[in-house]
């Protein structure tokens, strides 16, 4: 009879007493126009739990919050006993509500008029944890009013897409996806060094909330050109309670990128209030579950995986390498299997190495490949499998570094991929704000290395046109990068650059 959905599209409360009669409260999201628009729509009804009528005349007093942010708190009649709240973002200071009489989508799929109000202010629409505190004044009669107000406590989520810009001093600019299912996700950083992405999202840690929530379901989008994130397993803790493992799957069948998704379940919550008792909000920490990397890659048609680990594990220019793999059929559950392929290592379409061969089926055993790599070759390379058991869809790339970056004792050290960044500000693609603070990041996190420089006393607050200049020439490889590092260390003693 307990049936509750906090956190979820649609919530349906167990029935209370109402004057003899059993009601209940329906609470359920849409978008009004997904081909039009964004707008959230969020209707409200009071029914009877039996007829599976909704009431009529009925008061409904609602206090609603978008997240941390207050929204209204009014009361609305309802003839039908049925509210639609249309969440509108527009860019305003505050909070504005429009009622309007409107046969819709909701009212028409129960052969009603519904009440419609429009709920207008900033952000509104971009999804996230809607709450809503309502009390139910009257019933059957405006008249009628109760002498004790029945009250449902009830969340809302509809899903939030956040896209996050992170820098990997191998892998350069990266771009990964947050979709919350639950509330707004906030203070994205990702450890390039541990391979660690940590996020927070407000949570209420009392048993009554935890009791109505599900599940809590998070998804992060990870680019396939993102080696280091392309790893087999992942582990999840939650305010630094480590998840059990098989609660994190991972979907390697979307074409542009893979889909991490943590499905949290109220066990699990309560196993993380029993252990932690931090309050207001969930600190995510996803990092690979084990130190030893092992890479994996589902092919275009979708039929087989390939598990890769490499030794050493950081690969070095000049030094002998060796590849172990497994190939496995999805169709069998990731069973290895005996598979004709071809395997290449290239970098920028050169074919670094290339082997061809058929995979043995020993799941205690790795199939290894042993070659030399270059010593002209660093940076970032493809490991691919084409051709598996004769089919050319059969194909798939695993993005890998040779002479990974990392502390250097040089005194000048800048990865190649910066110059593209440098292009795009010389060109006004990407605004002087955003450089800079692309910059500090780089130079705190050791990714650039520069000379250590004072800053000092100045008036300076923008930026001089001939430091735009060297970046473009840097960029173009007409001046070196001393020449380049210079107009940094200018930017540095000017305080315009903050490390």
């Amino acid at each position: 009879m307990d049936v509750y959905g906090h956190g979820l599209g649609a919530e349906t409360f167990p029935p209370v007493d109402l004057n003899g009669k059993l009601v209940t409260l329906e609470v359920s999201s849409s978008t009004n126009d997904a081909g039009e628009n964004n707008d959230q729509q969020i209707s409200i009804s009071l029914i009877d739990f039996n007829s599976r009528v909704t009431l009529r005349d009925v008061t409904f007093l609602i206090k609603a919050e978008h997240g941390n942010q207050f929204l209204f708190e009014k009361e609305f009649q309802a003839k039908n006993g049925f509210v639609v709240f249309n969440f509108v973002s527009e860019n305003t200071n505050s909070i504005e509500i429009i009622e309007e009489q409107s046969g819709n989508f909701f009212g028409s799929l129960i052969g009603l008029d519904s009440r419609l109000i429009h709920v207008k202010g900033p952000k509104l629409s971009e999804g996230g944890l809607y709450k809503f505190n309502i009390s139910i004044l009257t019933a059957d009669g405006y008249s009628k009013k109760l002498e004790k107000p029945i009250i449902f406590q009830s969340g809302i989520s509809i899903p939030q897409t956040k896209t996050h810009f992170i820098t990997d001093p191998n892998f350069g600019m990266q771009e990964i996806q947050s979709i919350t299912y639950y509330d707004e996700i906030s203070n994205f950083q990702y450890n390039p060094n541990s391979r660690e992405i940590s996020f927070s999202m407000p949570f209420d840690w009392t048993i009554e909330n935890i009791n109505q929530t599900s599940v809590v379901h998070e998804e992060l989008v990870i680019p396939k050109g993102f080696g280091d994130l392309l790893v087999s397993e992942f582990s999840m803790y939650i305010n630094n309670v480590k998840l059990p493992d098989n609660l994190v799957t991972i979907d390697d069948f979307f074409s542009e990128g893979r889909i991490v998704h943590f499905i949290i379940n109220q066990n699990e919550l309560l196993n993380v209030f029993n252990e932690n008792k931090i309050k207001d909000r969930m600190d995510f920490l996803v990092k690979p579950t084990s130190d030893e990397i092992l890479l994996s890659s589902v092919t275009e048609n979708g039929q087989f995986r390939i598990l890769v680990s490499t030794e050493p594990q950081n690969l070095k220019s000049n030094s002998k390498a060796k590849i172990n793999f497994n190939i496995m059929d999805i169709f069998l559950k990731d069973k290895p299997i005996t598979a004709n392929y071809d395997f290449l290592v290239t970098q920028n379409g050169k074919i670094i190495y290339q082997h061809s061969g058929t995979s043995t089926d020993f799941r205690e055993e790795f199939n290894t490949l042993e070659f030399t790599t270059p010593k002209d070759i660093s940076g970032i390379v493809k490991l691919s499998f084409e051709n598996l058991n004769g089919n050319e869809l059969a194909r798939t790339s695993i993005p890998i570094v040779i002479d990974r970056i990392g502390n250097q004792d040089n005194e000048i050290s800048i990865p190649e991929w910066v110059r593209n960044n440098a292009a795009w500000w010389a060109k006004g693609d990407i605004g002087d704000g955003t450089f800079i603070q692309g910059i500090e990041y780089l130079i705190k996190n050791d990714i650039i290395i520069i000379p250590k420089t004072q800053q000092e006393a100045s008036e300076i607050r923008e930026i001089p046109p001939w430091i735009k200049n060297n970046a473009a020439w840097w960029a173009e490889g007409q001046i070196d990068d001393k020449t380049f590092v210079q107009g940094l260390q200018f930017l540095i003693q000017k305080g315009i650059l903050r490390v």
